[in-house]
């Protein structure tokens, strides 16, 4: 991917982002959201999350890939299961994914 087409996609990015924020107020026009919707909405961040973590850790450009950058984001996520700051987990990932890229 050029230089040119990436900006061109973080662009629209940006530009899509901007439209369903300005349209999601409006169109509720000040109401509340209904419970059952605001449920459904509260856990799409954490799957779009989980989904911008496995696409990175497992994808090679266009091929699925298992290498050292997924066993550390794996050691890292059983750490931060565990209790460790994000901090830590982030030191932890790039530990891992460094010392096995080194052997």
């Amino acid at each position: 991917m050029s230089a040119g087409t990436a900006w061109a996609v973080v662009g629209g990015a940006a530009v899509v982002t901007a439209f369903i924020k300005g349209v999601g107020p409006f169109a509720l026009g000040g109401r509340e959201l209904p419970a059952w919707f605001a449920g459904i909405v509260v856990l799409l961040a954490p799957a779009l999350l989980t989904a911008l973590v496995v696409s990175s850790a497992l994808a090679d450009g266009r091929h699925l890939h298992v290498g050292a950058d997924t066993a550390g984001v794996a050691v890292a996520g059983a750490a931060l299961a565990r209790g460790a700051s994000v901090i830590t987990g982030v030191v932890i990932a790039a530990a891992v994914t460094a010392g096995l890229r080194a052997l």
